[in-house]
């Protein structure tokens, strides 16, 4: 696609950093091999790529303010504009060596996402969308998924660990969606699960505890693909509250029916 100005640095930016960490990526196997602790090898990668991408987009925009996952915010001179950074959404699959794993870049225009760059780096896929412009991977355009009934679909989401507090409404939400449907994914990335959505590879996705940096690029390629993007809970803000809800408007309806209920 021919995108703008500001969608070609973001684009160059998430090339750069991709690059730096599928060479990092390597290494991390090799640790894992070697049964040696990759942890800090992984931040200091992920701090790398953070870096790369930082110095890239302020450079070409030094207006812009700025919110990364790592180095947190930063207002910029012009109030109306900053990039959303995750430089790797899926830490965790790049940890243990899984290649599922993507730097995420969103432009935030007055509080609305209008572009965004997912590149998922060790599968050589670079999703890119720009409100009003489509949706893109690769040199394709994409759209959401055709099918139309819930036994046909699958859907993907992100099930808390630990202690985090949204457990029990998760496994409620599995419980009441796995009858009506083929199946739901977990696969530990948020950028990409959305992005799996805007390219028709899943039907839906749902997540009741996420961060802004890892699903803002997102939502403006699931809303370009031709997909429905909403808050769990209606009136509330998507980004601050972290929750959210996609799927192909067909049967974005039930699907959203299903989990909004109690």
């Amino acid at each position: 696609m021919q995108g703008s100005a500001n969608l070609n640095v973001m684009i160059k930016a998430a090339r750069l950093a991709g690059r730096s960490l599928v060479k990092d990526f390597r290494e991390v196997e090799n640790l894992q091999v070697a049964r040696k602790g990759p942890g800090d090898f992984v931040t200091k990668a992920d701090m790398r790529a953070e870096e790369i991408i930082r110095e890239e987009l302020t450079t070409a925009r030094p207006s812009y303010g700025w919110f990364g996952e790592e180095t947190g915010e930063v207002k910029g001179a012009d109030p109306t504009r900053r990039w959303i950074v995750d430089p790797l959404d899926g830490t965790t699959n790049f940890l243990h060596g899984l290649p599922h794993w993507a730097v995420s870049i969103a432009l935030e225009h007055k509080g609305e996402i209008v572009s965004g760059v997912i590149f998922d780096a060790a599968k050589d896929e670079m999703y890119v969308a720009e409100k009003g412009a489509g949706a893109w991977m690769n040199d394709f355009r994409i759209r959401v998924s055709g099918r139309t009934r819930m036994t046909d679909a699958v859907f993907a989401t992100g099930i808390p660990w630990g202690t985090r507090r949204t457990l029990p409404a998760t496994v409620q939400d599995l419980a009441k969606l796995m009858p009506q449907c083929s199946g739901v994914r977990r696969w530990g990335a948020a950028s990409l699960d959305l992005a799996y959505v805007a390219t028709g590879r899943y039907e839906g996705y749902w997540e009741r505890e996420v961060k802004p940096h890892d699903i803002a690029a997102g939502l403006v390629l699931v809303r370009e693909a031709g997909g429905l993007v909403e808050p769990i809970h209606d009136g509330r803000d998507i980004l601050g509250d972290g929750m959210v809800i996609a799927a192909n408007s067909d049967l974005f309806g039930k699907f959203a029916e299903t989990i909004r209920s109690r």
